[in-house]
């Protein structure tokens, strides 16, 4: 089952979790916290939007804020974010645990996920791009699958 991300307690419940993937597991309590904090403020700011992240699909070379994300769980319990492209399509994330960020959930594509900032990453799939808020760790760098 899956819920449009614009509901806003869905919405700071994924960056929270995106955020403290990201953050890595330092053990650094204050900067867990700090960086959770700083994704929900974000996150607030962000709610009122549409459930919209920015997107290029394949074949597109600039973003829109066209690409609808939705929230949901795999077998195993693992976050799971479908992005719903303008023309029908979607690709499936797999959240990770492990500092990577995101992965492609089918396994058939490489994601690669990289930073462009402390507060946004970028990930590349089979030709997709898309832009999604996350809280970057200093010194952490994002890598393809």
């Amino acid at each position: 089952m899956s819920k449009r991300i614009s509901d806003r307690a869905t919405s700071l419940g994924v960056l929270a979790a995106l955020a403290a993937l990201l953050a890595g597991c330092d053990g650094n309590r204050t900067t867990d916290q700090s960086a959770l904090a700083e994704v929900e403020a974000q996150a607030r700011s962000e709610a009122a939007d549409d459930g919209r992240i920015d997107c290029a699909p394949a074949g597109e070379t600039a973003f829109q804020r066209a690409c609808e994300i939705e929230r949901g769980r795999d077998r195993e319990n693992h976050v799971t974010l479908t992005i719903r492209h303008p023309d029908g399509g979607f690709r499936r994330l797999l959240v990770t645990g492990d500092g990577r960020g995101v992965i492609a959930a089918d396994g058939a594509e490489q994601a690669v996920v990289t930073t462009i900032s402390p507060r946004e990453i970028e990930v590349a799939l089979g030709g997709n791009r898309y832009r999604l808020p996350a809280t970057v760790k200093p010194g952490a760098a994002a890598a393809g699958q």
